[in-house]
């Protein structure tokens, strides 16, 4: 993409945030028609559709076809799209490395823990995951899904938007990588069982308001499981790498 043109859904996007930032635009608002905005500000068309497909892309807007009330791009502002499609992409493109996405996951779910130990929040929805982990029969794919709701509640409980959007995006962002290590545990049973006791430890010292003890149990249990599926991962490329050899 030549330069000229790269500047140019820039000013597009730069419009668009001061607009957002100065409140002319909230959630709801529709953006100004494609061709005005192209008018407005000098640019092409092109690079008006440019600009809106990346705001797309990091959940800003969405958009629709058509030449109804409802056509165009309308502000929706959901940042966990975004964050969690750009922090899928980094990792598999290699620029977030796994283990800095866990180191990260760790600082802020101890945090969490600790924050929510001393808050009183309502952690109805978090103890009915825990609930729903114990049935039985559940599939591996089942107990990973309701695993990740559980961290994701906790986030949510602590009432920061900012840290619910960026847990969100990490716990997509490593989703793969985490299944593709618990389908080579060997005894799933076991582990299972010690990650649902290890989240109602975790879940007991909120409640308790022992914020250290949260604390140092997340770490704990994130780091552990981790370095278990990084384990059987790591075991697998070495057999793979010895087959093609």
């Amino acid at each position: 993409m030549p330069d000229s043109e790269l500047r140019a859904w820039q000013v597009v996007l730069e419009r668009i945030e001061g607009d957002l930032r100065e409140r002319r635009l909230a959630p709801g608002d529709r953006l100004t028609p494609e061709r005005e905005l192209a008018a407005q500000l000098g640019v092409g068309r092109s690079s008006v559709r440019e600009a809106i497909r990346v705001l797309e892309v990091l959940g800003v807007v969405r958009t629709a076809t058509g030449s109804g009330p409802s056509s165009g791009a309308m502000i929706v502002t959901t940042p966990r799209g975004g964050l969690a499609a750009f922090l899928r992409l980094q990792v598999a493109a290699n620029g977030f490395p796994l283990a800095d996405v866990v180191r990260t996951r760790i600082v802020l779910e101890s945090d969490i823990a600790e924050t929510l130990a001393g808050a009183g929040a309502d952690l109805a929805e978090v103890d009915g995951i825990l609930d729903a982990m114990d049935a039985d029969a559940l599939r591996r794919e089942e107990f990973l899904a309701l695993d990740a709701r559980f961290h994701q509640a906790l986030a949510e409980a602590s009432g920061n938007a900012v840290v619910a959007a960026m847990m969100a995006g990490m716990r997509s962002s490593i989703e793969s990588y985490t299944q593709a290590g618990a389908a080579l545990l060997d005894d799933w049973e076991s582990t299972s069982a010690r990650l649902r006791a290890e989240h109602r430890g975790i879940v007991a010292a909120v409640e308790a308001g022992d914020g250290a003890t949260a604390r140092d149990l997340v770490r704990a249990h994130i780091a552990g499981y981790s370095a278990e599926v990084a384990h059987v991962l790591r075991a697998r490329e070495d057999v793979n790498g010895m087959d093609a050899a």
